[in-house]
C-alpha cells in the first residue's frame, strides 16, 4: 500500500533506520535583493515566521522581497527630493557651503530613511 505522497509521484530516501521524503522547493528566478530587502528579510526571519515560511515553501521569497527593495528605493529617492525641496536645500547651497550641504542632507535622508522603515521595511 502506498502512502498519499508516493500516489502523488513522491519518493522517499533511506536516512540511517528512517525514510525521509524528498522535498525540493519550487525554483524561483534569482533577482538582486539590496538593503532595504535585506533589512525586511531580516524583519520577517524575526517577527513574521509564518508569512516567511510561506513565501519561502511557495517559491516567491525572492520575487517578494525584490518588490520591496524596489518600493522602499522608490519611496526613498522620491522623500528625499521632496524634503529637500520644502527645506529649500539646494545645488546654490551646496556650491555656496557644502559642509551645511552635507548636514542638511545627512538629516534628510536620516528623515527618510525612518519614513521607509516604517512605511514598508517593519511593516
Amino acid at each position: 500500500m502506498k502512502s498519499l505522497f508516493e500516489q502523488m509521484g513522491g519518493t522517499y530516501t533511506l536516512q540511517g533506520d528512517y525514510y525521509l521524503p524528498d522535498l525540493v522547493l519550487p525554483t524561483e528566478e534569482n533577482k538582486p535583493i539590496g538593503i532595504w530587502g535585506q533589512r525586511h528579510l531580516r524583519y520577517l526571519k524575526q517577527h513574521r515566521k509564518v508569512f516567511y515560511t510561506n513565501l519561502l515553501t511557495s517559491g516567491t521569497l525572492n520575487g517578494y522581497l525584490a518588490d520591496i527593495d524596489r518600493q522602499a528605493e522608490e519611496l526613498f529617492f522620491r522623500l528625499v527630493e521632496q524634503i529637500a525641496d520644502r527645506e529649500g536645500v539646494t545645488e546654490k547651497l551646496k556650491a555656496n557651503n557644502q559642509m551645511e550641504w552635507i548636514a542638511q542632507m545627512n538629516n534628510i535622508r536620516n528623515s527618510a530613511t525612518e519614513i521607509v522603515n516604517h512605511d514598508i521595511i517593519y511593516n
